[in-house]
């Protein structure tokens, strides 16, 4: 990756550390099924110095069609599955200290699914090397060696209820609402919380309405990343997309609709490959239903419901949903405690991207307080906005997004005094009084590249 300076530190770590483990082994996996569910554990072996053992757990509930048994875990379409979602879990160890060659054992991959995970390790991990001042090819990072038998895509039998990935945000709302109006839909998620509880309830779905993942990462990795091992962001999204396949077919459900809207193709860093959101982009989702019907099935339909649309777009949408305003929430930092940190860029994004369409007072009874006046805020607002050069490495809006969001705001407040980061804004070159042209663009713009069915296609189009 390229963009920024050599931090020596992090280069000379990442040599030293592939001379000292030169491999990672995916060893296996464990599935089982007990009267709480299903479970899995997976095995990787660096360099044989040491051992994780991820895994998860899928809660048995009443509305699945086709729960595994302990029989039908070794079909091919769930032992496929399985071993795909070892493959994803892989780039949270790997990363530790990026050995060049990885050895796959349980399935033969192809050389066009080699080239594929390779460039998913290599864009998903954009953000990992860009700020750990690693600099290395594509071509050259690492050598996959697969070993056992090519398996065959499967045919699964499946309705045309929408599985929705709830995440607690805006955006997974939108998606909730407006699908929900005319369609059977399932909330998905992984590893329930406060707000993507409280987002499944105020939708109407109960405990036992939604499906769920409990994932647990390996308490190695975190004992390593004390010890000084490499750590960094990793493509959770790309994470999701193959445990959505998987409850899929557990659900009996075809489609499966993300809420990655097309504010997420823009780079992190301006003039780079480097995304945060990378497995959020369009390119990583036409390459992802590429390679599951390729090679694992062709019955699955996943994509993002919200692609044609931008951030701003959904912001309008979603301050219309004002059931949702006490329990949604949109911040990393705070979502241990269920909480808007009111300290970060994504909580600073959020107020902004809906200080348009929803009142003040409501925004700052939302968060607890009124961003736009938190001195401590005005680094991140530069960031976003495009004064500064690098956007948080966080799921925002891009920047002529942000822009147009402010301008909005100063448009519905030009008579008031404006709060301390609105009036800091307002004396920069990035305000201007004659933007109202590309603000209705923003508004009115409709992202083409999506891949929506017709009728899914026209939910949104009668919504906008």
């Amino acid at each position: 990756m390229s963009g920024k300076p050599d931090t020596a530190s992090g280069q000379q770590k990442f040599d030293q550390f592939r001379a000292e483990y030169p491999f990672m082994e995916y060893v296996g996996y464990e599935a089982h099924i007990d009267q709480a569910g299903l479970h899995l554990k997976y095995e990787f072996n660096l360099a044989g110095k040491y051992t994780f053992r991820p895994g998860f757990s899928i809660p048995k509930k009443r509305f699945y069609r086709s729960f595994p048994t302990p029989e039908s875990l070794n079909t091919p379409l769930f032992q496929n599955l399985f071993f795909h979602i070892g493959l994803i879990e892989m780039i949270s160890y790997w990363k530790a200290a990026c050995p060049e060659q990885v050895i796959i054992k349980g399935q033969k991959l192809s050389d066009e699914q080699v080239l594929w995970w390779k460039n998913v390790f290599y864009q998903g991990l954009g953000e990992f090397f860009y700020t750990n001042g690693i600099h290395s090819s594509q071509t050259d990072f690492m050598h996959i060696i697969s070993q056992g038998d090519t398996v065959p895509i499967q045919v699964a039998d499946l309705d045309e209820t929408v599985i929705v990935a709830v995440g607690g945000g805006k955006d997974s709302v939108v998606s909730l609402e407006l699908l929900g109006r005319s369609r059977n839909v399932r909330p998905f998620i992984m590893n329930p919380r406060g707000a993507t509880l409280e987002c499944t309830r105020v939708a109407g779905f109960g405990n036992d309405g939604f499906i769920e993942v409990n994932r647990h990462l390996d308490p190695l990795l975190f004992t390593l990343n004390a010890q000084g091992f490499l750590n960094g962001h990793t493509p959770f999204s790309a994470m999701l997309a193959f445990y959505s396949i998987l409850v899929s077919a557990i659900a009996g459900h075809r489609h499966i609709a993300l809420s990655n809207e097309s504010s997420a193709n823009e780079p992190t860093v301006a003039g780079t490959d480097v995304n945060h959101q990378y497995s959020k982009s369009f390119a990583f989702e036409t390459g992802f239903r590429k390679y599951v019907r390729k090679f694992i099935s062709p019955d699955f339909n996943y994509f993002s419901f919200l692609r044609p649309l931008n951030e701003l777009q959904i912001a309008r949408i979603f301050a219309e949903q004002v059931k949702y305003y006490p329990v949604f929430k949109s911040c990393n930092a705070g979502s241990k405690t269920d909480s808007w940190c009111c300290n970060c860029p994504k909580c600073l994004f959020a107020f902004t991207i809906l200080s348009p369409f929803i009142p003040l007072i409501e925004l700052v009874h939302i968060f607890g307080t009124n961003l736009f006046d938190t001195p401590q805020m005005l680094g991140y607002l530069k960031e976003l906005t495009g004064i500064a050069e690098i956007k948080p490495f966080e799921c925002v809006g891009t920047i002529d997004e942000v822009n147009a969001a402010l301008h909005l705001f100063i448009a519905k407040h030009q008579h008031e005094k404006l709060p301390l980061l609105i009036d800091y804004y307002s004396n920069t070159t990035n305000f201007s009084p004659h933007q109202a042209g590309l603000t209705e663009k923003i508004l009115n713009e409709f992202n083409t590249e999506h891949f929506l069915e017709p009728e899914f296609l026209s939910i949104i189009k009668q919504k906008l």
